[in-house]
């Protein structure tokens, strides 16, 4: 339950900040800010909207009696801020949307609390899973979502990009975490990272990296690489492992990038499960590769990985 006690004026500007910025694991309103930027630099709307869905779960969770050290966190805003954006992404903005934005956001605190309560017992993190639940569900449900066509298969062969695609497949699969689609948002997303944690910032490109040559290994479509589409859960997987829930180590490096690896071809399996009926993947192929290789972490033996999850 909240603790007894008001909130600074400064904590009004800080809190959606850090909910921004705990999409990718961070605390720092610093890096909020940044992620902000990045947000409007995609469109104002993504921005306007993200930051609405940030601010209403939060107060939402803060009415309901949320944990008060998790509200200052921002970690009762990230999953608010993605699913309003998601919203925005896909009907436009209207005050329809806003009021559709700001339920979703409040749901979306009641299960942050449900999923948290719930994994908490295995000691897993509940991670983006309640912005995919409520998303999920919209995408599939609201009458004004098409059914789209799967994606097409992977090509015989490795898939060549040429340059130019793979700097933007480099920085897409950054701001893709945001449903970005401009390579310079996917700068900006970096350097928030880079202000705080220039291991998160590693990690982060090191994800990305390692995305694009598993999904040319696999001949996956070109194109649908350079937009980001494959890789950004492999990011937020390397941020999770290398520089949030376990000791940094080479085994732990190499251990996130197996992961990260893995959930490549997870992302491009759950696409062509869900696309046909108006789904789409969200952040799902990252929250369950990283609940895995969290849960396989006790039975490791090297240094690093066995170590106790950050709760």
């Amino acid at each position: 339950m909240s603790q007894p006690g008001r909130w600074a004026p400064a904590d009004v500007g800080r809190i959606p900040m850090r909910g921004v910025a705990q999409v990718a694991l961070s605390a720092s309103p610093w890096t909020g800010l940044l992620f902000t930027i990045a947000l409007f630099a995609g469109g104002w709307r993504i921005g306007l909207y993200g930051l609405l869905g940030a601010a209403a779960s939060t107060v939402a969770a803060s009415v309901l009696g949320a944990d008060r050290d998790g509200l200052a966190n921002g970690l009762e805003g990230y999953c608010g801020c993605l699913t309003s954006i998601a919203i925005v992404v896909r009907l436009g903005a209207s005050w329809r949307t806003a009021l559709l934005a700001v339920l979703a956001a409040a749901v979306c605190a009641v299960l942050s609390a449900a999923v948290g309560h719930l994994l908490g017992r295995i000691g897993l993190p509940a991670l983006t899973a309640p912005f995919c639940l409520v998303a999920g569900v919209l995408a599939i449900a609201l009458p004004t979502a098409p059914a789209a066509a799967a994606p097409p298969l992977p090509r015989d062969g490795a898939t060549t990009l040429s340059a130019s695609e793979l700097g933007h497949a480099f920085c897409n699969n950054l701001g893709q975490v945001f449903f970005l689609d401009k390579w310079y948002a996917g700068l900006v997303l970096l350097a928030g990272l880079l202000i705080t944690s220039r291991v998160a910032a590693v990690a982060a490109a090191c994800g990305s990296v390692v995305a694009i040559l598993t999904a040319c290994a696999m001949g996956l479509p070109a194109e649908r690489i350079s937009e980001g589409l494959y890789g950004y859960n492999a990011v937020l997987v390397a941020i999770a492992l290398a520089a949030t829930f376990l000791t940094l180590t080479p085994w732990t490096a190499g251990y996130a990038a197996l992961a990260a690896v893995a959930s490549v071809p997870f992302t491009a399996a759950w696409q062509a499960f869900a696309q046909p009926s108006g789904g789409s993947p969200f952040t799902w192929p990252f929250v369950v590769t990283t609940w895995l290789f969290l849960e396989a972490a006790p039975a490791l033996d090297r240094p690093g990985i066995s170590s106790e999850k950050a709760k």
